[in-house]
């Protein structure tokens, strides 16, 4: 049983990833960055907050750590707290840990496959695909792998790009819950953009599990794609959300949804991932709509 700190344990994929390695048997505490803490094990600190970041550290002396916590829209308004939080917070992580009298066996970093960009359309991205970063968090996720490149010979770090996952709790800023939640309550029109693109879509509670699995066979100073492999298209999502809810949503195509030169195809390679833990067991992508549409919105 190893005791487990997670960054942004309260957000979408945070719960999820608490969730799967208390029912593994581990001890979790959770940071969370806006306080009080509403539960034991969980502490309210800023990433930007460096002696308080020490001492929830101390305090909590984790085997594992998996750091989650990050500006995570892309259409965030503020490029400076982009970078703040997620590339000086992240260091502000990194340097904590090193220090600590305990040092980590495992440090599990989320970067995102955002960092890929346009690149190779309508084939699977390997983790050797160069950078091509089209937005700010893109940007701000190479930095975090660049930084983190410093702290390798201090600390077991593992680094994960995972692609789209979907889930209960995500917030309708994000395409696939904002069309969840419009067929969930029947609304009569959506405005997306092109519904035609095609993209890697994966459960949140399949990627919790694979981090999960990552953290326990702790294959350090690698890097892995989270992905399912297969790329899927909106329109057969909004077919599919269609056929479990008995209901036709008139789409309308929003020109200002539509962005310039963008990719028809994208997914991700995943058999590094295999390699390191296993088959992977994706949930049908059908199975994890339903589930989706049978809960509420998110809170």
């Amino acid at each position: 049983m190893a005791s487990v700190l997670i960054t942004g344990a309260d957000g979408f994929t945070g719960r999820y990833v608490a969730a799967a390695l208390s029912a593994r048997g581990h001890r979790v505490a959770g940071l969370v960055r806006n306080g009080p803490a509403a539960e034991p094990n969980m502490y309210a600190c800023d990433l930007r907050e460096r002696d308080k970041l020490g001492e929830v550290i101390d305090r909590v002396r984790p085997d594992w750590v998996v750091h989650l916590a990050a500006i995570a829209f892309v259409g965030h308004g503020d490029a400076g707290e982009i970078y703040a939080t997620n590339v000086i917070g992240s260091r502000n992580l990194l340097e904590a840990l090193a220090a600590s009298d305990k040092r980590p066996s495992a440090v599990l970093l989320a970067s995102s496959a955002n960092i890929y960009g346009a690149g190779q359309s309508g084939l699977p991205i390997a983790e050797t695909a160069p950078f091509q970063p089209a937005n700010d968090y893109a940007v701000s996720k190479v930095a975090l792998e660049y930084m983190a490149r410093l702290w390798l010979d201090r600390l077991p770090i593992i680094t994960v790009r995972p692609f789209n996952y979907i889930g209960v709790g995500q917030s309708s800023s994000f395409l696939v819950a904002k069309m969840a939640d419009h067929f969930r309550r029947r609304a009569p029109v959506i405005e997306l953009g092109n519904i035609h693109v095609a993209r890697d879509f994966s459960d949140v509670r399949w990627v919790a599990d694979v981090y999960c699995r990552l953290l326990e066979v702790a294959p350090v100073g690698e890097i892995f794609n989270v992905c399912s492999g297969h790329p899927v298209t909106l329109t057969y999502l909004l077919q599919t959300m269609s056929t479990i809810t008995g209901y036709d949503i008139d789409v309308q195509i929003n020109p200002a949804f539509v962005r310039a030169h963008e990719v028809q195809s994208q997914c991700g390679d995943n058999r590094k991932l295999i390699g390191a833990i296993g088959e992977l067991d994706t949930p049908p992508l059908p199975d994890t709509l339903n589930w989706l549409l049978s809960h509420n919105a998110a809170a």
